[in-house]
């Protein structure tokens, strides 16, 4: 594998990886009805710090409002955090990215809060992470940004699910955003060539309707224009000579 980041990267970045997993699941504990957006990303911000690392979403590259993304119900993605308290029912996302001394992990999961997910939202949750998964399995060393996204969209049109065509996957570690831009729909053995050691985040979007998406007064909430819920599942992941590793789980 060609050595595109020196061994001290790499350690560094499996170590912010393992930093977001562990705030994930404390997350997923912490997320329940009548806690606010704000209480959770404070609670975030603290482990970030507690951990040694830094808040990405914080730094002057990036100068989000906050130290993760939670988007509720309609909302896909990079909704800032507000006194908004979470009811029992809401479907949330969270997208987080922690940096390490100088190397970035980013990952993405949905929930329900306060219930176990059922109908709609069930199939809504469950097929997107199916298709995290899927548009990971097809890396197979050298693989094209295209058939990572023709695996995502197969599984997202199987359902019959939106597919968010207007945002996508990228490279990261070094920075939050590298290239190349992974959109999740493709054709296989088309777009840019993933080599072996390249560091990329995976990560499908979707809505239960199949209207384009709109962006919101906020500058940076992307959102769902007819109202339907939607789903974000991410990893990032360390492209291998005959498959991949997942950093953040």
């Amino acid at each position: 594998m060609k050595a595109l980041y020196t061994a001290n990267e790499l350690k560094n970045v499996r170590q912010a990886g393992q930093i977001l997993a562990r705030i994930f699941d404390g997350l997923k504990k912490r997320t329940k009805p009548d806690v606010s957006e704000k209480e959770l990303d404070t609670w975030v911000e603290s482990e970030i710090i507690k951990a040694g690392g830094t808040v990405a979403y914080k730094t002057p590259a990036v100068n989000f409002p906050g130290a993760i993304c939670i988007s509720v119900n309609d909302e896909i993605v990079h909704s800032p955090p507000t006194d908004y308290v979470l009811q029992t029912g809401d479907v949330v996302s969270f997208d987080l990215v922690v940096e390490y001394r100088g190397m970035n992990a980013d990952s993405a999961f949905t929930m329900v809060v306060g219930e176990q997910p059922t109908g709609k939202k069930k199939h809504l949750l469950n097929t997107t992470e199916r298709a995290l998964y899927a548009g990971l399995d097809v890396i197979k060393g050298p693989t094209y940004t295209g058939t990572i996204g023709a695996a995502i969209e197969k599984v997202l049109k199987g359902g019959g699910l939106g597919i968010v065509r207007e945002l996508a996957g990228h490279g990261v570690g070094r920075k939050v955003h590298e290239k190349p831009s992974l959109p999740n729909y493709g054709s296989p053995s088309k777009g840019e060539l993933i080599k072996p050691g390249q560091i990329i985040a995976v990560e499908p979007m979707a809505m239960l309707g199949k209207d384009p998406i709109k962006q919101a007064a906020d500058g940076w909430t992307y959102a769902t224009k007819d109202g339907s819920l939607a789903a974000h599942f991410e990893h990032t992941v360390l492209v291998t000579e005959d498959g991949y590793e997942i950093l953040t789980k």
